[in-house]
C-alpha cells in the first residue's frame, strides 16, 4: 500500500501530519474524499483499525486521509512553528479538535471536493461529533463514529469503578487548584494513561463537555455508530450507549448503529467484521446517491 505523507496547518497555526491514499479503483460511493481520526494517544500511522477502514474506502474509490490531531501520541512537542508547546494526549484540550478537523476538512474540500466522509475511532469519534456540532464550516456528508466513549462524570461516578475515578478526579482537582495543573498523573479510569491534572479535569469534569449524547441533537448528518460487544460489557464508558442511541432514533432518523459481537475496543481479530458492517451501512444508506456529483 502506497501513501503520500502530507501536512496541513490548522486555522490556529498548528501543523498536523497525515497519510493520503489515492484510489486506483472506480468510485462507488458518493464522497469526494474521506478523513479518519485516531483515538487517544494514537496517531495517523499506528492505528491498524483505521488502516483497514482506509483501505476499504480506497477500494471503493474514495481518496482517504488518516490525519493527526494535536492530541497524537502520549506527549508531543511538535505542532506550532515556535515550539515549546506541550501537546499529545497528556496535555491536549479536546475542544481544540475543532481547529484540527477544520484544517483537514478544508484541505480535502479544496483538493477533492465538498462531499467529505468524516470518521474516527474512540476519542477520535467523539472529536468528529463534537467538531461537527460546534464548529461552523465542518459539514460532513456522513460520519463514521467507531466506539465513541461517553465521557460522563455522572456515569463514571455511578459505575463499579467509581471509587477509583472519584479519588483520581479529586487528586487532579487539588493539583489544579494548587497551580500545578501541568503535573502528570498516572490514571486507570476510564483508561490507563498518563495525563496532566488539568487535562483530566478538562476532559472528565462534571460539566460533561464531551459527553457526546448531550450534543448529539446538533449533529444532523447521516451518522453510523459501531461498537464491539465486549467493550460494551467491560467498560462503563460504553455500557448502555447503543441503547441510548437506539432510543434517539425515533427523533433523529439520521442515526444508525451496529454491534460487532465479541469485539473489543480495538476490534482485535474482528477488523474485517468491522469494515463489513461499515460497508453495509454505506451501501444501504447511499445506494441511490449519485457517485459523480451532488449531495449524498
Amino acid at each position: 500500500m502506497f501513501v503520500d505523507l502530507i501536512s496541513i496547518t490548522a486555522p490556529d497555526g498548528c501543523v498536523l501530519h497525515g497519510a493520503l491514499q489515492r484510489p486506483s479503483a472506480e468510485r462507488t460511493l458518493p464522497f469526494d474524499a474521506a478523513c479518519l481520526i485516531h483515538g487517544t494517544g494514537s496517531n495517523f500511522y499506528s492505528s491498524s483499525l483505521l488502516e483497514t477502514i482506509a483501505q476499504g474506502l480506497v477500494d471503493r474509490g474514495v481518496p482517504t486521509v488518516r490525519g493527526n490531531t494535536r492530541g497524537h501520541d502520549g506527549i508531543s512537542h511538535s505542532g506550532f512553528p515556535r515550539g515549546g508547546v506541550r501537546l499529545g494526549a497528556a496535555f491536549e484540550v479536546v475542544d481544540d479538535c475543532r481547529h484540527d478537523l477544520k484544517g483537514w476538512f478544508e484541505f480535502l474540500k479544496q483538493t477533492f471536493g465538498p462531499r467529505i466522509l468524516l470518521g474516527g475511532h474512540s476519542l477520535g469519534a467523539v472529536k468528529c461529533l463534537y467538531a461537527t456540532a460546534h464548529e461552523s464550516g465542518i459539514e460532513p456528508s456522513a460520519i463514521l463514529a467507531i466506539s465513541p466513549p461517553m465521557l460522563s462524570y455522572e456515569k463514571f461516578c455511578a459505575s463499579d469503578l467509581k471509587d477509583d475515578f472519584i479519588e483520581t478526579y479529586r487528586r487532579a482537582e487539588e493539583l489544579v487548584a494548587a497551580g500545578q495543573g501541568h503535573t502528570l498523573i498516572e490514571v486507570r479510569m476510564p483508561l490507563p494513561m498518563v495525563i496532566s491534572a488539568a487535562g483530566y479535569v478538562e476532559k472528565y469534569g462534571p460539566d460533561e463537555r464531551y459527553a457526546f449524547l448531550n450534543f448529539l441533537r446538533l449533529v444532523r448528518t447521516p451518522t453510523f455508530f459501531l461498537y464491539g460487544g465486549n467493550e460494551i460489557r467491560a467498560n462503563p464508558a460504553f455500557k448502555g450507549v447503543p441503547q441510548a442511541i437506539e432510543e434517539r432514533q425515533t427523533k433523529q432518523t439520521n442515526l444508525e448503529f451496529a454491534i460487532v459481537p465479541e469485539a473489543d475496543h480495538f476490534y482485535s481479530g474482528k477488523r474485517g467484521d468491522a469494515w463489513a458492517a461499515i460497508d453495509a451501512w454505506l451501501t444501504s444508506r447511499f445506494k441511490t446517491a449519485d457517485v459523480s456529483g451532488g449531495t449524498p
